[in-house]
């Protein structure tokens, strides 16, 4: 079964920041700002490259843990994904 959870990017936040979510599962990130912003993980894994106002980007999750991310633009801005 494919299963999706969403995250917006919005007023230079990843809303929500925190997200828990089961092993198989994609995330979409959307882009609501005008900004560009990146999801970037810290383990290297995954990188969106600079996301436009409406872009998405996914990514599926096979292995259980946390996963830390950022935007490589604006590095205040974080979030965290635990797969269980």
């Amino acid at each position: 079964m494919f299963t999706v959870a969403h995250v917006s990017i919005r007023d230079f936040a990843f809303v929500p920041a925190n997200i828990q979510i089961t092993l198989g599962e994609t995330i979409i990130w959307t882009n609501y700002d005008i900004a560009q912003h990146t999801v970037t993980f810290c383990d290297g894994m995954a990188e969106s490259g600079a996301l436009v106002e409406r872009e998405t980007f996914s990514r599926a999750f096979n292995a259980p843990g946390t996963f830390d991310y950022y935007c490589r633009l604006h590095p205040s801005m974080a979030g965290r994904v635990t797969v269980t």
